[in-house]
């Protein structure tokens, strides 16, 4: 099984750039998408339903912010949209596609531009993520945390210690998910390389993204029970459409 994420940073614009045929090019059977800044009735319907796949979505109550899809090729048994919090909720963050032996979720972190905020939000969060390490389900949570968890996960990292997404109190909450809450990492089950980014803040496109300084802030977490089955973990940083980069996931499973 193939999984993707990548925050599309405004998913007409990513279309616009290449996005569908990058995702036809996949082979993917779950894509998930972050930030579509659109409301889903606003999109084509080859936005919507791309070949091979369905669409789900959930949009934010704002105009041109936030929102969460997913791209599915074999129909979810149940579709959660939401995680029952109106931060959460009003801002579409969550959304969550259920099989019969696990969960698949896209999931959008505040960004840290109202501190106070992202700081509410992740106590929330952290609630909810202690009923599903709890729960005989198993999960696999895909998107943008917006926090970079370890020096190796950013260039230039001591420059950055009071920088959102990177200040010690964010980074101990990271600590607390992939510690006694009991998530797992999985690129670092299988990359433990430095230079492995997935967003570039001051993206230069004539310089290759390889050369410039990038934070990697976009996760597919699973619970211990999945450790195993996480057969190969990689960043697609040819993939230019957004200022993000997919992250894609292989597993020894099957939906």
């Amino acid at each position: 099984m193939k999984i993707a994420t990548i925050n599309v940073n405004g998913i007409r614009e990513a279309v616009g750039r290449g996005f569908l045929d990058w995702l036809a090019d996949q082979d993917a059977d779950v894509v998930c998408v972050q930030n579509l800044k659109a409301k889903s009735f606003e999109l084509d319907d080859s936005i919507l339903y791309p070949e091979g796949y369905e669409g789900y979505f959930l949009d934010a109550e704002q105009d041109g912010f936030s929102g969460v899809g997913i791209y599915c090729r074999k129909v979810p048994k149940a579709i959660m949209y939401g995680l029952g919090f109106p931060q959460c909720d009003h801002e579409a963050r969550f959304l969550q596609a259920d099989y019969d032996r696990f969960s698949i979720a896209s999931f959008l972190m505040p960004d840290g531009s109202d501190p106070a905020a992202k700081q509410a939000f992740m106590a929330q969060y952290q609630e909810y993520l202690g009923k599903m390490a709890r729960k005989r389900r198993e999960y696999i949570i895909c998107g943008t945390w917006h926090i970079a968890h370890k020096t190796i996960d950013l260039a230039n990292w001591a420059d950055n210690q009071t920088t959102p997404g990177f200040k010690p109190e964010e980074r101990a909450w990271m600590d607390q998910v992939f510690g006694p809450t009991g998530f797992i990492d999985t690129f670092r089950e299988i990359n433990r390389d430095a230079g492995e980014y997935t967003w570039w803040p001051r993206l230069d496109q004539d310089v290759p993204r390889t050369r410039q300084e990038g934070w990697r802030i976009d996760y597919q977490i699973v619970g211990p029970n999945l450790r195993r089955h996480v057969v190969d973990a990689w960043i697609d940083v040819d993939a230019t459409f957004s200022e993000f980069a997919p992250l894609i996931v292989e597993y020894d499973l099957t939906l």
